[in-house]
């Protein structure tokens, strides 16, 4: 079995036809799948995919995208939302705070302020006590150089869609954090991300899709991407770190499980 930790099941290319994809997924042997939000808003969006769906579970945050447009109502809203205030979104299924952190490539919002977004976050993952969910797009050391302030965290983050080099990979193993993969290390030109996918210990990473974005070989033009193909990107790293796919799909799967504390029976 295996277990797509990240993708957004709410984003339009997915939510119309969310049944059929969890269907899909379970056809191919992932059983359960953690829905992201990136505002508040939409946690309370994709709580209805949950409400139909005991094997979907949340991680809610504010992306580093919408941090130019959050308010601090919004902020409020999370911080109630992971409180089990909003009666929308069910607290049990509630698995971490995020995605989150900086993205300094696509620069959507200001740096200043996706910063400010971020550490607010941050703050609410260790009052709550959910592991916290990390995008860093061109900006990883500025964030581990954040997250340094918090050495408590250390176990508790993960970096999704991890995309930058070894050396990276090493910084943010050294300090006690997490790394998931996705399908760009399918990819032609992800060389250094392999690298990074092969000095990872085997009880440090997870995989994912990011759906509906970043279809893995050999599925890389089919849109949209969705937790089904998770099981490529599994056989591709099994081959890559020399290991059969069921060893590979077994530790993931218990990686997935201990450090987002989920239910074995998906309930």
């Amino acid at each position: 079995m295996l277990i797509d930790t990240h993708c957004h099941l709410s984003f339009p290319a997915l939510a119309s036809q969310a049944d059929e994809v969890i269907a899909r997924a379970e056809l191919h042997g992932v059983d359960r799948v953690i829905t992201v939000a990136t505002t508040p808003e939409d946690a309370c969006s994709a709580a209805k995919i949950l409400d139909s769906h005991d094997n979907v579970f949340m991680a809610a945050g504010i992306h580093p995208h919408e941090a130019g447009n959050c308010t601090r109502d919004d902020l409020d809203a999370l911080r109630r939302l992971h409180r089990g205030e909003m009666n929308e979104v069910p607290i049990d299924r509630l698995v971490a705070v995020g995605e989150t952190g900086l993205d300094f490539h696509y620069d959507f919002a200001p740096r200043e302020r996706q910063e400010e977004v971020f550490r607010h976050q941050i703050e609410l993952a260790l009052e709550v006590k959910r592991p916290l969910v990390i995008h860093a797009r061109e900006a990883e050391q500025q964030v581990c150089d954040i997250l340094g302030d918090h050495p408590t965290l250390a176990g508790r983050v993960v970096f999704h869609c991890f995309s930058a080099n070894s050396a990276t990979a090493r910084r943010i193993l050294d300090m006690g954090f997490w790394l998931s993969f996705t399908g760009v290390v399918t990819f032609a030109n992800a060389e250094k991300i392999r690298e990074a996918a092969k000095l990872v210990p085997d009880d440090r990473f997870m995989l994912e899709t990011d759906a509906p974005y970043m279809s893995p070989e050999p599925v890389r033009k089919t849109r949209p991407n969705e937790p089904a193909f998770v099981e490529h990107t599994a056989r591709f790293l099994a081959e890559l770190r020399g290991v059969s796919f069921e060893d590979l799909a077994a530790r993931t799967t218990h990686n997935a499980e201990g450090f987002f504390g989920l239910c074995k029976d998906k309930s």
